[in-house]
């Protein structure tokens, strides 16, 4: 299989881009499409030992950064990484893409370039939601701060075929995030959203508030992008203030760093669950094409654990499932 990554794209490229796409060579047995500066992924890719013939790099004379607009950049910057990367699948050429660049500008390349499935309005972004019993798919994470009923029922179609066929949960259980659990809770948006997702076929357990969403209590989680996109931000921030303030406790006496070093593989466990770099990155779902957004400050890891995404949904022809799956 051939996979496509943005080689300037995020806080740590090149390194981190280089050094991730040849370790999925190496675990995965994939060939990859680098793009970007011939001379600079050169010169990275000096320093390891590879097969030769398992990396290409597609040359490319600019980059998208972080603080450009996005729309302008992806239309402006034809010979940028990131969209020389999107239109390597546009045009057959990979079977994924993977970028840790300006995510406004992926989204709006996947859009512009790889075009919406017919049936979806919006395609949406379905981070993973690391919780007690494994995970969930949250959708949207963010890519649609503005939402109607449709986009949300929507959204729940391709979380659940995600939820089924990547997750291996046979049957997977839909809930709407909402300030109560009570069917007539909520806005407008989840009221009419709600009624949608409650006369589909999908398997629809009703409203769920967020304190119940780190117990593992659904298996995908439906949301407007502003409402999930805050649900990300805010468990990622205590959770590291967690482990922070852990940190601070069991270093404070001789007593507690004693009890740290007994609680250390049990509590290392609990940080790799919840690490993002174990997961890889966010499908933007709804486009004809698998595009995976990888964090920006993914380092090799990160990219790696990509582009495994990004083969497995390519493997289990997600963007066919959606097909199928609004056309009947």
């Amino acid at each position: 299989m051939i996979l496509a990554i943005d080689g300037m794209g995020g806080d740590h490229a090149p390194q981190s881009t280089v050094k991730g796409a040849l370790e999925a060579i190496k675990e995965l047995g994939v060939t990859v499409l680098i793009t970007g500066d011939r001379e600079v992924l050169s010169k990275e890719l000096m320093q390891y030992e590879y097969e030769k013939d398992k990396i290409e790099i597609i040359h490319c004379t600019e980059k998208i950064e972080n603080d450009d607009a996005p729309v302008k950049a992806v239309r402006r910057k034809k010979d940028s990484s990131m969209v020389v990367a999107l239109n390597l699948v546009k045009e057959g050429r990979a079977e994924a893409v993977i970028s840790a660049g300006n995510t406004g500008a992926l989204l709006a390349g996947g859009l512009f370039i790889l075009g919406r499935i017919k049936g979806i309005d919006r395609p949406a972004l379905a981070p993973v939601f690391p919780h007690q019993q494994g995970a969930s798919v949250l959708i949207d994470g963010g890519a649609n701060t503005e939402c109607k009923a449709a986009h949300l029922l929507q959204f729940g179609i391709m979380g659940s075929l995600y939820a089924k066929h990547i997750l291996g949960i046979e049957n997977p259980k839909i809930s709407l995030a909402n300030v109560g659990e009570e069917k007539g809770k909520g806005n407008e948006l989840t009221k009419a959203a709600y009624e949608l997702l409650e006369e589909s076929s999908l398997n629809f357990t009703g409203n769920i508030e967020a304190r119940d969403l780190p117990r593992g209590k659904t298996d995908v989680i439906v949301c407007d992008g502003f409402t999930g996109n805050i649900i990300l931000k805010l468990t990622e921030g205590v959770f590291m203030t967690v482990f922070d303030l852990l940190k601070e406790k069991f270093t404070k006496s001789f007593l507690t760093k004693i009890a740290a070093g007994i609680l250390k593989p049990e509590l290392r466990k609990i940080k790799k669950d919840y690490d993002y770099t174990e997961h890889g990155g966010a499908p933007f779902l709804g486009v004809q094409g698998v595009l995976i957004k990888a964090h920006g400050s993914s380092d090799g890891k990160a990219i790696k654990n990509a582009l495994r995404q990004g083969k497995g949904f390519a493997d289990e022809k997600i963007v066919e499932k959606i097909e199928a799956a609004l056309i009947n």
